[in-house]
């Protein structure tokens, strides 16, 4: 004697869940779907890929409601339009999620901020742009900033000559993307990463052929 085994139908709480989901996100359609398809032949696809060929909407809908699923118009431009039977709810939720992860690969520039003074030293100066030069690198914005301090500010050209050293100096991994203003008595310059280069590569050089013997350059014998 064979036992059929029948597949439990879904509890009522899981089809209330699902329910509630799939018209949360038919609220936010993007596409004409099930009534909304007002044209009378339509191009039906169907829920595994397969062309269901050209039919009424009113039929196609029916098919869709069969399957508990939703008739789709994803291409209301094209003769006749093309409409695909599926989960839209499900179709939405794999959408959004696809959108969040590209996001999270989108990279975020920061802007970080390098301090420098007039009467900064060499070996503090040499840090700071090791630092601006990390900073470039990881693809971060640099903003350069000097205070001007009590006198210092009847000095101006002493602070173009510092900040235009520093750039120097970041030149090789950086490009100045602001030139220097004064902002209160603060001058103030913003560096950007240094776009990577396309460098084509050269075809490496011939080895050096051994002489060859020639008539004004007769070979030894032995």
């Amino acid at each position: 004697m064979v036992i059929e085994r029948r597949r439990k139908p879904p509890s009522a709480l899981s089809f209330l869940i699902e329910v509630l989901w799939r018209c949360f996100t038919i609220s936010k359609k993007e596409m004409p779907i099930n009534e909304e398809i007002r044209e009378k032949e339509i191009r039906v696809i169907g829920p595994d890929g397969a062309a269901l060929g050209i039919m009424s909407s009113k039929e196609a809908l029916q098919i869709a409601q069969r399957e508990n699923l939703d008739l789709v118009n994803i291409s209301p431009k094209a003769v006749p339009p093309v409409c695909k039977i599926m989960n839209y709810g499900k179709y939405r939720f794999e959408q959004a999620k696809r959108e969040k992860e590209a996001k999270k690969k989108q990279k975020t520039v920061e802007i970080k901020e390098i301090r420098l003074s007039l009467k900064i030293d060499t070996h503090d100066f040499d840090t700071k742009v090791n630092q601006a030069k990390k900073f470039l690198e990881h693809g971060d914005r640099v903003k350069v900033a000097i205070r001007f301090r009590g006198r210092e500010m009847a000095h101006p050209e002493l602070g173009n000559a510092t900040i235009k050293r520093f750039a120097d100096a970041c030149a090789d991994v950086g490009v100045i993307d602001k030139l220097p203003k004064m902002e209160g008595r603060s001058l103030i310059m913003f560096i950007s990463a240094k776009p990577a280069s396309k460098t084509t590569a050269k075809p490496a050089a011939p080895k050096a052929a051994e002489a060859q013997p020639t008539e004004s350059q007769p070979a030894k014998q032995e």
